[in-house]
């Protein structure tokens, strides 16, 4: 009895040992074939871990090749020779028997498999490397161009945000906008107590000129000593000859970059404007605002309007006797405001300026010259 417990039935392998279906067998197996843990190339057969054992203790197989488990040992075999495939022809890049190196692979390049299985290797590897290599540089070059765009974005959303700070400010904090942008000189010198029905009258900033200019303008506007100051009179004022022109005047300096500057006005009809250098001044449609080359605000005492190319938007409401205008030549901006204890927005425009602006101003432009 002992000696049958000693010597007893093994123990059936678990299910999971047995080969299924997508697994190599082993061999030697009886019966239903246990799972092969490795194919000896001499041998050409695969084995489970018992049958194997042979392979790992005589003396006879330990210069069998032993290898993963695989299903087709039998490509190995020369299909003409019957023996085992250890040479690998490099004139023909195929795997041959050493009886095919002395019959019709004589006088090729041959080396073993196994050399040739391990320069083959290695120049996978370095491929492999070189293919590394050039996913970590391009990596590199999108990290840079998502940090550039992203860059970009972060300017451009701070040049937003700035701008729209820089024009809070502007509309908000008149005081602060006057520091920031360069100011005209004071518009007034002097109080007027007293005006004539039948003198309209503007103040406005003319830029001195060097030498005394000839006159252009109709010969019933005053214009004062310093330029700043322009008045429609029912006499004429100066010998000009021009008679066919309308009573509007253009500073002599052109308006570039940013520019802010204020009107006083008094009368029945203001026009308050830029324009083109080369607009034409006799003709009809020379007029402030009824043409492609000015634009303009004109003034009444209860109402205002703002012109180009004959376009009218008039809007019913009192504005105050100062206005600021405000230019951006660069970004085609173009804002009328009204001054009082605040600045109110009466209009804005977004364009595109060709040429250099001038500031402009029209006394009772709704009315043709008067001729003699």
């Amino acid at each position: 009895m002992d000696q049958l417990k000693k010597t007893g039935l093994q123990a059936a392998p678990a299910d999971h040992c047995y080969a299924g279906p997508e697994d190599v067998s082993c061999d030697v197996c009886s019966g239903r074939k246990l799972k092969a843990i490795r194919s000896c190339l001499i041998c050409l057969a695969s084995y489970c871990e018992k049958h194997l054992q042979p392979h790992l203790d005589e003396a006879a197989f330990k210069k069998h090749k032993l290898e993963e488990p695989s299903k087709n040992l039998q490509q190995n075999i020369c299909s003409i020779h019957e023996e085992v495939m250890k040479m690998f022809c490099r004139t023909d890049q195929k795997c041959i028997c050493y009886l095919c190196s002395v019959d019709e692979h004589r006088g090729h390049t041959t080396v073993s498999a196994a050399a040739e299985r391990t320069e083959r290797q290695r120049d996978l590897e370095e491929s492999q490397q070189q293919i590394q290599q050039r996913i970590q540089d391009r990596e590199k070059e999108v990290k840079l161009l998502q940090q550039e765009v992203e860059a970009i974005n972060h300017s451009a959303d701070q040049t937003v945000k700035d701008s729209e700070k820089i024009f809070t400010q502007m509309i908000q904090d008149h005081s602060q906008f006057l520091l920031n942008y360069p100011s005209l000189p004071p518009l007034r010198e002097e109080e007027w107590t007293s005006i004539s029905p039948t003198v309209t009258y503007v103040d406005v900033l003319l830029p001195e000129p060097e030498s005394e200019p000839e006159p252009t303008t109709h010969r019933r506007l005053l214009v004062s000593e310093e330029n700043r100051k322009v008045r429609l009179m029912e006499e004429p004022q100066s010998d000009s000859d021009h008679l066919d022109r309308w009573f509007q005047v253009l500073s002599r300096e052109s308006l570039t970059g940013r520019c802010y500057w204020e009107v006083e006005w008094r009368g029945k009809y203001v026009y308050v404007a830029v324009a083109y250098e080369n607009i034409i001044r006799s003709e009809y449609d020379s007029r402030f605002g009824f043409n492609d080359k000015s634009w303009a605000l004109s003034l009444s005492p209860d109402k205002f309007s703002f012109l180009h190319k004959e376009i009218q938007t008039t809007t019913l409401a009192r504005v105050s006797s100062r206005i600021g205008v405000y230019l951006d030549h660069r970004a085609g901006v173009l804002s009328f405001y009204s001054i009082s204890e605040s600045m109110t927005l009466l209009h804005r425009v977004q364009t595109t300026f060709t040429q250099p602006l001038y500031a402009g101003q029209s006394l009772s432009g709704v009315v043709g010259p008067r001729m003699p």
